[in-house]
């Protein structure tokens, strides 16, 4: 089975390039490595991180931490999903 995480934060008022350096900083100290892993942005300074897993559902995985109060305007926010294929094609 493939698991997908996805980890996503919007950066405090002038921090979205710290924010996405920082995360993609933590997506490379993973205790493990991904199957797949992307790193988005979005306006108002909001910033994904996907990753994929070859894990069941409910599997203890590698997950970005909380970035400092500071870093952010609101808490993450973190989802998990169970990969049903490709949805095209």
């Amino acid at each position: 089975m493939t698991v997908a995480l996805m980890w996503e934060a919007r950066a405090a008022e002038g921090r979205g390039a710290e924010l996405l350096e920082w995360a993609r900083a933590r997506a490379a100290e993973l205790a493990r490595e991904p199957l797949r892993g992307e790193l988005l942005r979005a306006p108002q300074d909001r910033v994904l991180v996907l990753t994929w897993w070859d894990a069941e559902y409910d599997d203890e995985l590698p997950e970005l931490p909380e970035p400092e109060a500071g870093l952010i305007s609101r808490p993450v926010h973190r989802w998990r999903f169970e990969s049903l294929g490709p949805a095209v094609g």
